[in-house]
């Protein structure tokens, strides 16, 4: 509120930088709380923050007096008339697409800046450019945090994107976690890792407001910033002190097994686990994301049950709940992908290795090619590792 009213005077110029994976949640944030003024974004951390937030007092001319400023220093900047210091350094000129070329001999730090740029200004189609960039600089520089992270980054950019590839959420998640073994007290890898984690590590929920925002909005007629990836699961959870077990309804949907196998692959699954090990005891979520097979020309039929997921844990292992599903649109047939979460707490007796926990889904598809739609099973095994720290 004070800001605010020092910027109505004109007396103070706001500017904002986050580290935010989707920037457009942020600008979903600064629609509900009709803010206006510009924030840059920094996903990639550039700036090398460990923490945040960061404020910066900076005056006319373009020099900093004051980091983390306290009241009393406010009211001095603010009654202060700063002498100019000399020329500032000049502003870098903003790159050329034609020269994103790759370094012709480069060192690790030359892949790294051949990834930020083509991360920055490439656009998705060359996010993959990107990820190759990235991985060069790690060839020779394999214990560089940053680069990971930045990596990382990328692959969760991909993955959002129509140039996704299988795997590329659970290879973001895996160069995060190898950031922050690098560095434990970077605040920002960690942050980006308990995003997608389970609530025992988590600080906050940390996207619980979306909906409210977006109502907020269309009560004054707005028309709320459109997201590239809708929060949910995890991202929306609430943190918790304890590990629970049983939400949700618990009857098994195909106890006796009976329901046809999908054998042509009519939906195709990927799994990924976050954080990507956890030790005897620990809790990862898992995910598993479902999207119909474009080969065969598939699609889910929404005139039925909604896709239903069925996990099943070994002896000593705990599911937060056994019983998952989804929404359907309002559509008779659509395409889209699907995604359901599931907490997984391995035993305090758990052996190094991965362990394969039986579960199965259940949904109405239909494929185009003899135009026939479907009720179908299909048997999955979710992989959960476990890591001796």
């Amino acid at each position: 509120m004070r800001t605010e009213a020092l910027q109505r005077e004109g007396r103070l110029q706001m500017m904002g930088v986050i580290q935010e994976q989707h920037p457009d949640r942020c600008r979903l944030f600064m629609q509900w709380k009709q803010m206006d003024w510009p924030v840059a974004v920094d996903a990639l951390n550039r700036l090398g923050f460990s923490g945040v937030p960061v404020t910066f007092l900076i005056d006319e001319h373009g020099v900093v007096r004051f980091v983390n400023p306290e009241s009393p220093q406010l009211e001095e900047f603010l009654a202060t008339m700063y002498p100019e210091s000399g020329p500032l350094p000049a502003l870098p000129e903003a790159a050329h697409l034609e020269a994103l070329v790759p370094p012709p001999a480069g060192t690790a730090a030359d892949w790294r800046d051949h990834g930020d740029a083509l991360f920055l200004w490439g656009g998705p189609a060359r996010v993959s450019e990107a990820i190759g960039a990235y991985a060069r600089a790690l060839e020779s520089s394999n214990d560089h945090g940053p680069t990971h992270f930045r990596l990382g980054t990328a692959y969760r950019r991909r993955y959002d994107s129509p140039h996704r590839r299988v795997g590329d959420f659970q290879k973001a998640v895996d160069q995060w976690a190898r950031a922050l073994a690098i560095d434990p007290n970077q605040y920002i890898w960690r942050r980006r890792l308990q995003q997608y984690g389970p609530r025992l590590e988590k600080p906050y929920p940390f996207y619980h407001w979306v909906d409210e925002a977006r109502r907020d909005i269309q009560a004054r007629g707005g028309r709320p910033v459109p997201l590239v990836a809708e929060p949910g699961g995890a991202e929306v959870a609430a943190p918790e002190e304890t590990f629970a077990t049983g939400r949700g309804p618990g009857a098994e949907p195909d106890p006796g097994g009976r329901v046809t196998r999908d054998a042509g692959r009519l939906i195709l699954v990927e799994a990924t686990q976050v954080p990507p090990a956890v030790p005897p005891g620990g809790v990862a979520r898992a995910y598993l994301v479902l999207r119909p097979n474009q080969a065969a020309r598939a699609h889910w039929n929404n005139e039925v049950d909604p896709l239903q997921v069925w996990v099943e844990p070994p002896s000593g292992w705990e599911v937060d709940h056994p019983a998952l599903t989804t929404g359907m649109p309002p559509e008779a047939v659509s395409s889209e992908t699907r995604e359901v979460q599931v907490e997984v707490k391995a035993p305090e007796d758990a052996h190094a290795g991965t362990t394969f926990l039986p579960a199965y889904a259940l949904y109405y598809v239909c494929e185009d090619v003899n135009g026939m739609c479907l009720y179908r099973r299909q048997d999955l095994r979710i992989p959960i590792r476990v890591h001796r720290p």
